[in-house]
C-alpha cells in the first residue's frame, strides 16, 4: 500500500509523510537487508502509487517479477494517525484495491518461477476479499506439494474482518503452517476452542509456535518445550512495524539454520530497531547492524 502518515489528528489538515507499508512488504525488506532473496507476489495498481511501492521494493532488493498491475483496481492506502506518544490510529482504504483482487493464478506463477526455500504468509491478506483469500489457500496447497515450509503472521486486523472471520479462516490453515507466529491474544483465533491453544496448535502439527509480548520479548513452543527471551532495551519511538521486524528477524536466522533460541535472539533484535526509528520498514537493521544494540549508551561509531 502507500502510507500517508500524519502529524497530527487529521480533521485539523497539516502536513503527511508518504512512504509505502504493508505486512509481507514490510518482512520481504526486513529479510534483503539481512541477505536474503525474497521473492514478493502481490498486486498493485497501474498507477503512480503502484510504482511508488514497486519502486521502494526494488530499491531494497526485493523481487518483484511475479506482481501484478492491476489496470482495473488502484493501490491500497493506508492512513497513520498519531494521537497520543504512544497511540496511533489506522485507517485503511484497501476495499476494491489492487491487492484485494490478487489471484490464485499469480501465487501459480510465482511458485512456476521457482518454489521458495520458506513461504511466509500473514492473516491480513485473506481479509482483503474473496479473491485474495483463495489466493492464499492455493499458495497454501502449493507449498504442500512442493514440501515448502510454511511460516505464518497471525496478524489480526479487527478493522478488515471480524473475529469470527478471521477464525474461521485461520484455523482452515493451520493443518499446513509450520512455524505460526502471533501475539497472545491472536493464539485463540489460530486454535481450536480449548484450554491450551499452544497445545493444540502443537498436537495439529505446528512445529513451533512463536508469542509476541512486546516489551516482555517472546516466548517459542515445540515439542522441545517453552523457551522465553527478555525484549531488547531501546528508547521506542514508533512500535508500527515492530511485529513485521521481529518475524523477519525470526525468519532470517530460520532461513540460516539456527537453533530457536538464536532465532528468537534475533527477532527481538531486529524488533528493538524498528521501534527505536518512525516507520513501518525504516528501520530494518542489515545484517551488520545488529550488533550495534549492544553498544553503550552514547556510542559514535566512527
Amino acid at each position: 500500500m502507500v502510507a500517508l502518515r500524519g502529524h497530527g489528528p487529521f480533521k485539523l489538515g497539516g502536513s503527511m509523510d508518504l512512504s509505502v507499508a504493508g505486512a509481507e512488504s514490510n518482512v520481504a525488506i526486513g529479510l534483503t537487508r539481512l541477505g536474503h532473496s525474497v521473492r514478493w507476489a502481490g498486486a498493485v495498481g497501474a498507477d503512480e502509487a503502484g510504482e511508488l511501492v514497486l519502486r521502494t521494493l526494488r530499491a531494497e532488493g526485493v523481487d518483484t517479477s511475479c506482481v501484478t498491475r492491476d489496470t482495473g483496481a488502484p493501490t491500497g492506502l493506508i492512513l497513520f494517525e498519531p494521537r497520543l506518544p504512544e497511540v496511533t490510529r489506522v485507517q485503511y482504504y484497501r476495499a476494491g484495491s489492487a491487492g484485494s483482487r490478487l489471484d490464485a493464478a499469480r501465487v501459480e506463477r510465482a511458485f512456476t518461477a521457482g518454489p521458495p526455500r520458506v513461504l511466509h504468509l500473514t492473516g491480513i491478506t485473506p481479509a482483503l476479499g474473496t479473491s485474495a483469500r483463495e489466493a492464499c489457500r492455493r499458495a497454501l496447497r502449493l507449498a504442500r506439494e512442493h514440501g515448502v515450509p510454511v511460516t505464518l503472521d497471525a496478524n489480526y486486523r479487527s478493522r478488515l474482518w471480524s473475529s469470527q472471520e478471521a477464525a474461521a479462516e485461520l484455523r482452515d490453515w493451520i493443518p499446513y503452517v509450520d512455524v505460526l507466529i502471533a501475539s497472545d491474544d491472536e493464539l485463540p483465533l489460530c486454535a481450536p476452542p480449548g484450554p491450551d491453544a499452544v497445545k493444540a496448535l502443537l498436537d495439529l502439527g505446528v512445529r513451533e509456535v512463536v508469542v509476541k509480548l512486546g516489551a516482555d520479548g517472546a516466548v517459542a513452543h515445540s515439542a522441545d518445550g517453552e523457551l522465553r527471551v527478555p525484549a531488547r532495551p531501546v528508547s521506542a519511538v514508533d512500535a508500527v512495524g515492530a511485529g513485521d521486524a521481529f518475524v523477519a528477524g525470526h525468519l532470517s536466522a530460520l532461513l540460516d539454520g539456527e537453533d530457536i533460541a538464536a532465532r528468537l535472539d534475533r527477532a527481538v533484535t531486529t524488533g528493538a530497531f524498528a521501534v527505536a526509528q518512525p516507520g513501518d520498514w525504516e528501520g530494518a537493521p542489515t545484517r551488520a547492524e545488529l550488533g550495534l544494540l549492544g553498544a553503550g549508551q552514547g556510542t559514535v561509531v566512527r
